[in-house]
């Protein structure tokens, strides 16, 4: 199944609440925290569902900060996890 992919900066203390609705909203999308102290996510919206998911996170937006992005937010690794492995 191909997904369209949208990402979003939100409050980050409410990504889990933005992942619950979109589990209450049944094959709509799936959503995966790109990174949690800077509120990245990514919906993977299923197709034929892009205005569903469109309108949950706008409803939501009224409530809390959710801000489209046009790209993933690039996460620094650090260095020292890489000498690590």
């Amino acid at each position: 199944m191909n997904t369209v992919r949208q990402y979003y900066r939100v409050d980050r203390h409410r990504i889990n609440m933005v992942r619950f609705i979109f589990e209450a909203y049944e094959g709509v999308a799936v959503v995966t925290t790109l990174d949690a102290a800077r509120g990245s996510i990514v919906l993977a919206v299923a197709p034929g569902c892009t205005e569903t998911a469109r309108m949950v996170m706008n409803d939501l937006g009224r409530h809390f900060l959710i801000e489209p992005c046009s790209a993933p937010v690039k996460v620094e690794s650090n260095s020292n996890e890489a000498d690590n492995d």
